[in-house]
């Protein structure tokens, strides 16, 4: 029982989720004030210091090689499309409602798998996007907090982050360190080219500030750290299901430091798009442990 995967891999799948949702809160307090460049600049630059020596650890000097560059380098910059995304929308709607939205992102990962993978999803998958998209309108009422054109970013930032995660499944050859490397290269590279192109510079800076820029960096670093040693350490229709946990911190983060809380109707829409994904993530198990079972007679 000691030796249970999901003993050792829940731990690091919590402390992610923490990481994550500690990254969203301190962005939104940033970007009232900074530019969106900036806050997401800081963001990508320390994740890359934080995960480089760890994928230089894992898989030596050649870690940066790589048997898919485009691929590669299609699905970080998803990724960097993804954060400015959610960021920018943050400035707008409520921490709790923003993330839930991010969280229709397994959704849009099955309604793509065909264009993109040629997968034919199942109609248990189909009745959890259905699901997921009920959740959302639920959610996205005129009226509620989240009813803002900002929302459509944050269906973007879902959208590019399930392209992200359809991407990462094309990458058999790459191993899980050169993959983490290459998450935040795109980030780091274009961001820093763009901030003296746009003339990016602090506003009203501060020494406070500074500490959070910092912040920033390191719980992404941290967290992507976590997440993908989660990972490695069990199966992921095993620890997925407690990524939703972020969802807890989302809204305690919402409401001690921005005193913003979820109304009723708000918590059913949220509760209807976390259950959607929580339904499809055991249905995968199930389905992932028939076929094993089918491979093993």
């Amino acid at each position: 029982m000691d030796d249970h995967p999901l003993r050792r891999a829940l731990p690091l799948i919590l402390l992610s989720g923490l990481c994550f949702s500690t990254l969203d809160a301190t962005a939104k307090y940033l970007v009232r004030d900074h530019t969106l460049l900036l806050v997401v600049w800081a963001r990508y630059v320390g994740q890359m210091l934080i995960v480089t020596p760890i994928s230089w650890h894992r898989a030596g000097p050649s870690f940066w090689r790589t048997n898919h560059l485009r691929m590669q380098l299609a699905r970080s910059l998803c990724l960097v499309v993804a954060t400015l995304s959610f960021f920018g929308a943050l400035r707008y709607v409520p921490l709790a409602e923003g993330s839930a939205i991010t969280f229709l992102a397994p959704m849009f990962a099955i309604a793509l798998s065909g264009p993109i993978l040629g997968e034919k999803p199942t109609r248990a998958r189909w009745i959890a996007v259905v699901g997921g998209f009920v959740g959302i309108l639920i959610l996205v009422r005129p009226g509620s907090a989240v009813f803002h054109p900002a929302t459509g970013f944050l269906v973007l930032a879902a959208i590019a982050n399930a392209v992200y995660q359809l991407l990462t499944r094309r990458l058999p050859n790459d191993s899980q360190a050169t993959t983490l490397f290459y998450s935040g290269l795109m980030g780091t590279l274009v961001l820093t080219v763009l901030l003296p192109v746009t003339g990016t510079t602090p506003t009203a800076f501060t020494v406070r500030d500074g500490i959070f820029l910092v912040m920033l960096g390191a719980f992404a670093g941290l967290g992507h750290w976590a997440l993908t040693s989660a990972f490695l350490r069990a199966p992921a229709s095993m620890i997925a299901p407690f990524t939703y946990m972020q969802m807890v911190w989302a809204t305690l983060y919402g409401f001690l430091v921005f005193d913003q809380l979820p109304d009723a109707l708000s918590a059913l829409g949220m509760a209807v798009i976390v259950a959607s994904g929580v339904l499809l993530l055991l249905h995968e198990r199930r389905l992932t442990g028939t076929m094993s079972k089918d491979a093993s007679r």
